[in-house]
């Protein structure tokens, strides 16, 4: 199981920019996958590779202000995949993010286990109650 503590991740509204015609990586959202790769360096992070994964999130608000909490996720994902964390977001079988207590400049936690492939669930919802 692996534990980071990482920087307040930009959102998806704010996380691409179009640039001459291109769509590019923002400012903060270079930012972001900076901070992440250095976090994973200097803790050492595991390699994970091609195993699947369950990630938990809890999303710790800089301020008051209302904000989708469900933005947040992408942009996390993809600076855990750049940083070398998992070969790729397609392993990631389970999800989930929950809104922590304000703090002052705002964070996020996460929390990876490797799952084996017969623990998710496999059986789609049939739809009885």
């Amino acid at each position: 199981m692996i534990f980071m503590s990482l920087p307040f991740p930009p959102s998806m509204n704010t996380y691409w920019r179009n640039f001459r015609g291109r769509t590019v990586i923002s400012k903060a959202g270079r930012e972001f996958k900076a901070a992440v790769a250095d976090y994973v360096v200097e803790y050492r992070v595991p390699k994970l590779g091609e195993s699947k994964l369950r990630i938990s999130m809890v999303l710790f608000p800089r301020d008051k202000r209302k904000i989708d909490i469900d933005n947040r996720i992408k942009s996390v994902l993809d600076a855990l995949q750049d940083a070398g964390v998992f070969d790729d977001d397609f392993q990631v079988d389970e999800l989930s993010i929950v809104r922590g207590k304000t703090i002052k400049g705002g964070a996020i936690r996460v929390i990876i286990e490797e799952i084996s492939s017969s623990s998710s669930n496999e059986n789609p919802p049939t739809g009885d109650s």
